[in-house]
């Protein structure tokens, strides 16, 4: 992942002066009731609403919407375009990374197994959590921490991830449970042809089922 794309730090600039074909940049849109820390990285276009916590040192990429209570602590990244809705909370080791899309209170652990008098989580607490490119996660789905979810895998409402996710899949339940695969537009594939092959209605892209993998076939 190319961690530069993100660090845009926000602040004014020095000069009024610009180059007669420097692009115009939109700085972060900030609501005034939100906590930003001044050490936090945030792209241009950037908008966060009311109540949520911005803390130091997290990355957050052009063009992504925080909605209203959504807490992002140190050490997070956030990728370009991502939409994070209301009541999300974030832990430290969770990379998102660009086009993804989090539902409302969707639930980040970062403690894997939970006890007061246990010292066991200090070997197994806050693993990384990865969340790749283009993942739709639906409203109050819970990520247990140390998992990797695949490009473009589609997590339905209320599901519980315990495993790592394989790309394009179509996840449900609790515990959940791969039940198909998504194109990258959101649209249900099946692969039940000889060819192992299935075209996105809505792009036309064709996809091909290998090995229990789905990869996107190059058109020419």
């Amino acid at each position: 992942m190319h961690m530069d794309l993100f660090h845009t730090k926000m602040k004014k600039k020095k000069s009024n002066s610009k180059e007669a074909n420097e692009p115009e940049l939109s700085q972060p849109n900030i609501h005034s009731l939100a906590l930003v820390d001044a050490s936090c990285f945030l792209g241009n276009n950037v908008t966060i609403r009311q109540f949520s916590s911005i803390m130091d040192d997290c990355s957050i990429g052009e063009g992504s919407l925080l909605g209203q209570n959504v807490y992002i602590p140190n050490g997070v990244t956030i990728g370009r375009n991502c939409q994070i809705q209301n009541n999300v909370s974030f832990y430290t080791g969770v990379i998102c990374h660009d086009n993804v899309y989090i539902g409302p209170s969707v639930v980040f652990t970062n403690i894997f197994y939970a006890h007061l008098h246990s010292n066991v989580n200090q070997k197994r607490g806050s693993e990384k959590t990865v969340i790749e490119r283009g993942v739709t996660i639906g409203a109050n789905a819970t990520i247990i921490c140390g998992v990797t979810i695949g490009q473009f895998a589609f997590v339905s409402a209320g599901s519980l991830i315990t495993t790592d996710v394989k790309a394009y899949a179509l996840i449900t339940g609790n515990p959940a449970k791969q039940i198909g695969w998504m194109s990258e537009h959101g649209c249900k594939m099946n692969f039940l042809n000889k060819t192992r092959t299935a075209v996105c209605p809505k792009s036309g892209i064709v996809y091909k089922l290998e090995q229990n993998l789905v990869r996107k076939i190059e058109q020419h």
